[in-house]
């Protein structure tokens, strides 16, 4: 049979045109040495509008999978409060789990990679056997330790380390909130009602992120590598002021108070180089934040020049609408036209790319706003290196409940402490305590639980009570290892007056405070230490000599009791690492803590910060009595009255 020349000339230059294609197919968006500018561009003209829909998009891992992120595109997945791969899972579990997910993310057309995101607001406090650090009031109390906020740019560091461990690359923090009042439920998340405590603080973002370049633009997002984390600035803006603490509500203020008490910590978060922001449920006069175009786009945005993305809350588009989720196509439009970028959506994400894909393609939003949008998502997974470096390995595994970062959130834990009471005058003060005596009673619902210690978001959303939620030291356990060995600890919980007055105590220490709490599960009107708490300080501080060191998450009703407490501590929430709190009782280091927010006499007074025409605190902002470190062999002998029960 003989060849057909034409046939074979036209076999070689097929051959020929795919060797040339296959040459020149070059993408520059994979190509680490382009700028990411550039990267950002070349990959976002390949994109078709079903890939950019999923970028945007944020779902929970319990509703994630292989198959779910290969055909939807998701471009996040997050960990909600309490959402584990399994209980007490290990540090490998967690980068199995996520690079699982990442390898489905890249086996897609253009393998953009996912980023995971979680609540580490105090550590990495989902996980098991992990740090945990002071909630962020208790931080706000030790700004004056150091005159510097180095204290928490090192909790940062440490934390970025311990969510590195897990394989996970985003934060949802800090929470930069102004709490202005304390029956607000969130109180704890934020540094205090000073703006300016608030700003230094942010400096906890350089530790997450590491330093941003000094020849860096303002607004452009900054992550130093695979042992930094992209962070979050919360909960943009106001969520501090609602009416009444009442979380998610509005906060009724002037643009001026605006922008002089709530937005400045946002200003600082952008200049060290934030990477996200989040959006609050709250409003502002009446406009739902998370539909709030004006201060999203117009001054986040375009005034501000951040470069990061915008997400949303939890569920937060949907709660636009009252009842949420009452109009959901509505809820997509408002909060995409109003700048967010990546929707939390977490579970129904169906719903969500199909109802924003069909305004796309109606023109309802236009594709300019999802081209901005996805932009500012890909800069974020370029900045963090997620292109070059998308899994997690085993080599940060260790990192997680470090020794050295335990030593950290102690060393954080005694700098928090504000000392409010310290007998009935500076000349015979009852602390520090003496290591040796006879024997003490330690008493109160929170001396030996972990779990109140730690309070809310740790290992589950809401907090847990009892010993067996995570690795740690109750301040009992503190007490016991700080003490003498002679010295005979006792431990009732809450105990009767009889048996207090009858059993010979040297002193006693009281612990009580709030149970664990988050968001609108915390909101109090009240503001009043749980039973059996007040019994508690009754029965033994009426009986016997006593510090009552107290557990919460804000400044409670303690006027009623304050007359029959020798010494008042407040602790806050200190976390997992107790002996902070016995390293200060007992001498070995001094108080130093100052009030990061106005201590009430009553709810009445609320709301009440300083400066306020009405202010008569209890205790004022700024306010911490001080101890020197000092070795204390005996229980005082400038305290003679106690002397004839050691």
């Amino acid at each position: 049979m003989a060849k057909n020349p034409n046939f074979l000339r036209g076999i070689f230059l097929l051959m020929v045109c795919w060797i040339a294609t296959t040459e020149a197919e070059y993408y520059k968006y994979k190509d680490p040495k382009q700028p990411i500018k550039v990267r950002v561009k070349d990959l976002l003209k390949r994109m078709t509008v079903e890939e950019k829909m999923g970028q945007m998009a944020q779902i929970d891992r319990k509703v994630a999978s292989a198959e779910v992120m290969k055909k939807y595109f998701i471009g996040s997945v997050i960990s909600g409060g309490g959402s584990v791969p399994c209980l007490k899972a290990s540090p490998e579990t967690w980068i199995s789990m996520v690079n699982e997910f990442q390898r489905a993310a890249l086996s897609t057309r253009l393998g953009i990679p996912m980023i995971y995101g979680i609540d580490a607001v105090h550590g990495n406090n989902n996980v098991y056997k992990a740090t945990i650090f002071p909630h962020n009031i208790g931080l706000g109390a030790t700004r004056q330790v150091d005159m510097d906020p180095e204290l928490v740019k090192r909790i940062g560091a440490a934390t970025a380390l311990e969510v590195r461990a897990t394989g996970i690359q985003y934060v949802f923090a800090p929470c930069v909130a102004v709490c202005r009042d304390p029956r607000w439920g969130r109180c704890y998340e934020s540094y205090s009602e000073d703006p300016n405590i608030v700003r230094a603080m942010t400096e906890i973002i350089p530790g997450l992120q590491g330093d941003i370049p000094d020849n860096s633009t303002k607004g452009i997002p900054f992550v130093a590598g695979n042992k930094k984390v992209a962070a979050c600035a919360k909960h943009y803006v106001g969520d501090g002021g609602t009416t009444k603490g009442i979380n998610e509500y509005d906060t009724v203020i002037s643009r001026g108070g605006l922008f002089s008490i709530h937005m400045p910590a946002y200003n600082d978060s952008i200049f060290k180089g934030v990477a996200t922001v989040m959006i609050s449920y709250s409003s502002w006069n009446g406009i739902k934040m998370h539909t709030n175009r004006d201060l999203i786009t117009g001054y986040l945005k375009n005034t501000l020049k951040f470069k990061g993305f915008v997400i949303s809350d939890w569920e937060g588009i949907d709660r636009i609408t009252s009842p949420p989720h009452a109009n959901y196509s509505y809820s997509i439009q408002a909060s995409i036209a109003a700048g967010i970028d990546m929707v939390m959506i977490p579970e129904n994400y169906t719903e969500f790319i199909n109802g924003l894909t069909f305004q796309v393609k109606n023109k309802i939003i236009p594709i300019s706003r999802i081209d901005d949008a996805v932009k500012r998502i890909l800069r974020v997974k370029f900045v963090t290196g997620l292109f070059e470096n998308p899994f997690a390995d085993f080599n940060l595994v260790n990192e997680l409940g470090r020794k050295e970062h335990r030593e950290l959130a102690r060393e954080a834990v005694r700098k928090s402490l504000v000392l409010l009471k310290n007998g009935d005058s500076a000349d015979q003060p009852l602390l520090p305590l003496p290591k040796k005596a006879s024997k003490i009673l330690v008493a109160g619902s929170h001396a030996h639980n972990l779990g109140y210690q730690c309070g809310g978001w740790t290992i589950e959303w809401l907090g847990l009570s009892g010993n067996n939620l995570t690795t740690g030291t109750t301040i009992l356990t503190a007490i016991k290892e700080a003490v003498d060995p002679k010295t005979q600890v006792v431990y009732n919980e809450n105990p009767d007056a009889d048996f207090v007055e009858s059993s010979g105590f040297s002193y006693a220490i009281v612990v009580v405070g709030e149970h664990p709490y988050a968001e609108t599960h915390g909101d109090s009107m009240n503001l009043t230490i749980p039973d059996p708490g007040p019994s508690a300080i009754t029965n033994v501080c009426g009986a016997v000599t006593c510090v009552v060191v107290l557990i919460t998450g804000r400044p409670v009703v303690i006027q009623p009791y304050l007359s029959l407490i020798d010494a008042l501590v407040a602790a806050w929430l200190p976390g997992t690492e107790g002996q902070g709190v016995t390293d200060v009782l007992f001498g070995d280091y001094g108080f130093s803590g100052k009030l990061p927010r106005t201590w009430f006499k009553t709810v009445d007074q609320l709301p009440m910060n300083f400066g306020d025409p009405h202010y008569d605190p209890l205790f004022s902002l700024g306010f911490g009595l001080t101890t020197e470190p000092t070795n204390v062999e005996l229980f005082g002998q400038h305290r003679e009255q106690f002397s004839s029960q050691l």
